[in-house]
């Protein structure tokens, strides 16, 4: 089943296009990621989906209903991270996880969610006091704290050192693991191939790719570049054999130096968004 359905999405910004026509899928249970640069679509395409912003055209059901006419009972099945958010700046971490914690019918245990983010030691202190990174973690813990079916995830590692992000990482297998579907955007291409079972790539209000991150854009079947060391100094070629080459090589003894590499994610992402130097 899907979590996520659309089609024929369209949303313009005083005669400018910025989502063009979009369709989606996205399954129950899925980390799905939406890749884009800035000014692709892809904020109101996710905006659309948590129903925070009309569209002008198409079709869309997240969670089987209609985001454009959200019920209260709709919105408790759902969590958003937002990619900025200075609420409850006021309240301690565990008094805004509690209050939070309020507005659904089954939520996790307030002690057990500031643990999950790495914030046990910040329990006491005020939002409003927290460094950039420390704030992240306290938004994905007002996210997940009424126990989603279906996660939103706008820019979540933003101001994470790298410790935290891979403590986030975890977090987000755990919940996958639970059975919550995950819409993720990030500007980290590791953080998609890390996480996610599916990307898209939005630009210029369109997706032009989609496709699990090994393969997306060709990338599991395009030629590899084999580079070694040989009399005559560094060699590279490429070729849709590497294995070929490389024992035509090795007949002539092992070759030193050897690397064969396959485009990265990051090499595809540019290239489909026409960004490559």
């Amino acid at each position: 089943m899907s979590a996520i359905r659309v089609r024929g999405l369209r949303k313009a910004y005083r005669g400018a296009v910025a989502v063009d026509g979009i369709d989606l899928d996205v399954g129950s249970g899925e980390v799905f990621a939406l890749l884009g640069p800035n000014g692709a679509g892809k904020s109101t395409t996710v905006e659309v989906l948590e129903g925070h912003r009309r569209r002008d055209g198409g079709e869309v059901l997240v969670l089987g209903q209609d985001p454009g006419r959200p019920s209260g009972a709709w919105r408790a099945r759902i969590g958003i991270v937002l990619q900025s958010s200075k609420d409850a700046a006021e309240l301690t971490v565990r008094e805004a996880v509690a209050h939070f914690a309020g507005y659904y019918p089954d939520p996790r245990a307030t002690d057990e969610v500031i643990d999950l983010v790495g914030l046990t030691g910040k329990a006491a202190a005020r939002a409003g006091t927290l460094s950039g990174g420390q704030r992240r973690r306290l938004d994905v813990a007002l996210g997940i704290v009424g126990r989603p079916e279906l996660l939103f995830l706008d820019e979540p590692t933003t101001g994470f050192d790298p410790e935290a992000r891979r403590r986030f990482w975890r977090l987000i297998r755990l919940l996958a693991d639970e059975g919550t579907t995950i819409l993720l955007t990030t500007h980290y291409l590791d953080e998609a191939e890390a996480l996610a079972d599916r990307v898209a790539v939005i630009a210029r209000g369109r997706i032009v790719a989609e496709g699990a991150p090994t393969t997306l854009g060709g990338r599991a079947t395009a030629e590899a570049t084999v580079r070694w060391l040989g009399s005559d100094g560094p060699q590279v070629r490429r070729t849709a054999e590497p294995a070929l080459l490389i024992a035509e090589l090795a007949r002539h003894g092992e070759p030193a130096e050897l690397v064969v590499s396959r485009p990265t994610l990051e090499d595809v992402y540019l290239d489909l968004i026409g960004e490559r130097a």
